[in-house]
């Protein structure tokens, strides 16, 4: 198993950051990609980029997620979309409640449960879940509710394994650490920001490296499945999350 065998994948949050890397990667893999997220045209540019297939549609809409699991016979999902939010479970509000948990757990269920039954039935396919360190770990300045739904993420890869013993579809989890995205300048309402903030004094990750971690799995072979990676900078621990600036190395 690997790219040979697979033909067509699925990627949701494709508009930008890991996923719009992930469709260029899978794309130049030779995989037909079906290209997922809300902005219309940004995966329109995207498509004339790579050749993906655009599907703008809003994943929290499960109609629009039962049409587009019968639109092809999808070898290779990728649940990448993701929201975030500031604060905490002391400020935060029900609408933030609601926003994440659609985003980050209810939509992946509901199009996991759309897919995978296919992939079983053809015993040939590969889901890779991208969580995230909070998953794993608390830590000062995180939202509990992102991180509870990411830690749902890391039990569904747990269970869906489980669910697909004795089929040759494989399950991998991806958690990364800091990558530079948008997320980060539409949490602080300033790109800018941003980056001035969380990237310009660190080394952090880029989608590429999250995108070239999926190939790595999906391109491995059949004998063998990366059932969890945590990916991190260089620079960043997550036993205390400290996380060395460029312009400040680590005292001998």
């Amino acid at each position: 198993m690997g790219f040979s065998d697979y033909r067509t994948a699925l990627v949701t949050g494709a508009s930008s950051g890991i996923g719009a890397a992930t469709v260029r990667r899978l794309s130049a893999e030779g995989l037909q990609v079906h290209a997922v997220a809300r902005d219309a045209a940004r995966l329109t540019a995207l498509a004339a980029e790579t050749g993906c297939r655009p599907c703008a549609v809003d994943i929290s809409d499960l109609d629009a997620l039962a049409a587009l699991a019968k639109s092809a016979e999808f070898d290779v999902l990728v649940n990448n979309a993701g929201q975030s939010r500031r604060g905490n479970i002391l400020d935060t509000t029900p609408e933030d409640i609601d926003a994440l948990i659609d985003v980050n757990l209810r939509a992946v269920l509901h199009l996991t449960s759309l897919v995978v039954p296919g992939m079983a039935r053809r015993d040939r396919g590969h889901v890779v879940n991208i969580s995230s360190i909070a998953g794993h770990y608390a830590f000062g300045g995180g939202n509990t509710v992102y991180h509870a739904t990411k830690a749902g993420i890391h039990s569904l890869s747990q269970q869906l394994r489980v669910d697909l013993y004795g089929t040759r579809v494989r399950v991998t989890e991806i958690s990364p650490a800091r990558v530079e995205t948008e997320v980060f300048g539409r949490l602080l309402g300033d790109l800018a920001e941003a980056k001035r903030r969380f990237f310009d004094d660190y080394d952090a990750l880029q989608p590429e490296d999250i995108a070239n971690s999926i190939a790595f799995v999906v391109g491995s072979p059949a004998r063998m499945n990366v059932a969890f990676m945590e990916v991190l900078p260089t620079q960043q621990v997550v036993g205390g999350l400290n996380f060395a600036q460029k312009s400040r190395p680590p005292a001998e």
